[in-house]
């Protein structure tokens, strides 16, 4: 999948819990209005962090708030031809939870 497929999954994905003040904007403003303001990376610095421990090809990308923190959820067939599930704080790329990893055990 491109970058720009990718960003556009993610934008459209975006399954934010909308606030009272936020309830009539799209999901994919949402989305922008974090990138811009610094809390989230941009989804091209998490894949390439994630590149190097988790390689294979994306074929999926939300990105939702939970419990006040943005998340990026990556599924990816990797190079075994595993379908990994990841979780990652998008604001440091910290990888928070992996399953279907074959290389390492599972994350937690």
């Amino acid at each position: 999948m491109h970058l720009s497929a990718l960003f556009v999954a993610v934008i459209l994905a975006a399954g934010v819990v909308p606030s009272a003040s936020l309830a009539s904007e799209p999901d994919h403003e949402r989305a922008r209005q974090a990138l811009e303001r610094g809390e989230v990376l941009p989804l091209r610095a998490i894949l390439d962090k994630i590149a190097r421990d988790y390689p294979g090809e994306v074929v999926e990308v939300e990105l939702e708030r939970e419990r006040g923190t943005w998340i990026y959820e990556i599924e990816l067939i990797g190079a075994d031809g595993r379908l990994v599930k990841l979780e990652i704080d998008a604001g440091s790329a910290e990888v928070l939870r992996a399953k279907g990893r074959s290389a390492r055990q599972e994350r937690r």
